[in-house]
């Protein structure tokens, strides 16, 4: 379905547009519907559009009283906003979802093998299958934890891995986001509103559950507990309610049932790390930490920081209390890095990639710093160490002033860009004002590592909500989809 066109609503009956150059999730390329979404179709068929909208109405109502929103930094008309979310879920089926996860697990398996080596042996190094220039030029690579043993050596225990689909409809990995991944907040919220809505209708299509995904992490979080402490105190630490995802950092420490703490509510005293409570000092054991590791300490890394705790290295280097994720993760999901992810996963696990990258072009490399400055205007270039839609070119659709900046960007700085074509992200219809239309989608399942690496079926579908635009994050004025995968193929 063309992202442009609108789709035909004949009271609340879902049909396909027009065929384009993007694969429609609901649609295929053929334009005709996917059996998977067949009772979505039919129970849409017993809505009258009056209907529909009531129902959308009391969505957002909800969220707004539940406080579902996040918050943009810089925003002049406040801060905190409603997250969109629109009604017509993305629906995966049982085989299709099974290829994903097996990706999902192989990745992540891979790159926490990586982060062990480079922190350790580097025979990744050694072996000359990733330059050490780049990793030691990385920005979130922290050498004063070389040779540092991590709490049963898993660096990654959440990540958070944009998928999305090509022409083809092939599922491709688009970036790992493993410091502090978030939206699984909203993953939970949806689908509570979603049973709200259409009550019924998930027994009858075969939608397996999300909403035990916080006992899954809270598994996580217990499972590397320093030794010999039998029930750990386990604390969330958040910036405050200012970050864009505060919503997401209370939600999640309420399901869990564990304390959500800033940084002026613990301290450390003889190497162990206490919060302060109306009853006085508790041991805090684990902290599962949303911030950056630039602000965890300012004893240790920037000195200006007011979101940490001093000492917090100390007792996390004498085993006394562990994190969530690792200190010196970042340099994962660090976008040279994702270059390498293929190889490391034929370097260390002997196997071909399930889920392929993106094509990608390093700026530091002499032949593709050459054709990424000869090809702006085609390609989408990024910053090594942004998020959020922040520091990138949309080549194609960026004016003749915006490729001219970045070209000097790239020629100053060419081990902090990498480029990639532009992929023409699937579409999905999409209530907008005025009726349905296409809208570009992408897909972040969020992975578990603990005593088991756990996928929670789904993840976060975020939609473009632009007409034309490809987009998808809520700073950028995207919005979410609830995300059903079925236990069967129909």
């Amino acid at each position: 379905m063309n992202a442009m066109a609108k789709t035909e609503l004949s009271g609340m009956n879902l049909s396909a547009g027009n065929k384009s150059e993007f694969f429609d999730e609901m649609f295929g390329r053929n334009g005709t519907p996917s059996g998977h979404y067949r009772k979505l179709q039919e129970a849409f068929r017993q809505i009258s559009p009056e209907d529909f909208h009531a129902k959308r109405n009391a969505v957002d109502l909800a969220f707004l009283r539940q406080g579902v929103t996040f918050n943009v930094y810089g925003d002049s008309r406040g801060t905190e906003r409603v997250f969109p979310f629109d009604l017509v879920p993305r629906i995966i089926p049982a085989l299709e979802w099974d290829h994903i996860e097996r990706g999902l697990v192989q990745r992540v398996t891979a790159l926490n093998l990586f982060l062990h080596d480079i922190y350790h042996e580097q025979r990744i190094v050694k072996d000359g299958v990733v330059p050490a220039h780049y990793i030691l030029s990385g920005k979130h690579f922290r050498r004063e934890f070389v040779n540092f043993a991590v709490p049963k050596d898993i660096y990654l225990h959440i990540c958070g891995t944009d998928l999305i689909r090509d022409d083809k409809g092939q599922y491709l990995v688009l970036e790992d986001n493993g410091r502090c991944p978030s939206g699984v907040s909203y993953v939970l919220e949806n689908r509570r509103a979603m049973k709200r809505t259409f009550r019924g209708l998930f027994e009858k299509a075969g939608v397996r559950p999300v909403e035990h995904y916080p006992q899954e992490l809270l598994k996580s979080l217990q499972y590397i507990a320093p030794a010999g402490v039998a029930e750990p105190t386990i604390a969330l630490l958040t910036p405050g309610a200012n970050n864009s995802a505060y919503f997401e950092h209370t939600y999640l420490a309420r399901q869990m049932g564990i304390e959500i703490v800033e940084g002026r509510d613990l301290l450390v005293r003889d190497e162990h790390v206490f919060m302060r409570t109306t009853k006085g000092l508790r041991p805090v054991h684990v902290i599962y930490r949303r911030i950056d590791d630039d602000f965890l300490d300012p004893t240790v890394f920037r000195r200006d920081s007011l979101l940490g705790v001093p000492g917090l290295i100390r007792a996390y280097r004498a085993g006394n209390v562990s994190l969530a994720n690792s200190i010196g993760t970042g340099i994962a999901d660090d976008k040279v890095m994702y270059y390498f992810v293929p190889k490391m996963i034929e370097y260390y696990l002997d196997q071909k990639p399930i889920l392929p990258n993106v094509p990608t072009y390093l700026a530091n490399e002499e032949a593709d710093l050459k054709y990424i400055l000869a090809n702006l205007e085609k390609l989408v270039v990024k910053a090594a160490n942004e998020s959020g839609g922040y520091g990138m070119l949309m080549g194609p659709k960026a004016t003749k002033e915006e490729i001219a900046e970045f070209r000097q960007r790239i020629i100053a700085e060419p081990r902090n860009y990498i480029a990639q074509p532009m992929i023409s992200l699937s579409t999905h219809p999409t209530h907008v004002e005025g009726g349905f239309e296409g809208r570009h989608v992408d897909l972040r399942p969020f992975i578990l590592c603990g005593e088991k690496t756990v996928i929670v079926p789904g993840g976060l579908t975020r939609v473009a909500l632009r007409k034309g635009s490809l987009v998808v994050n809520s700073s950028q004025g995207g919005g979410s989809k609830d995300t059903w995968v079925l236990y069967g193929d129909e």
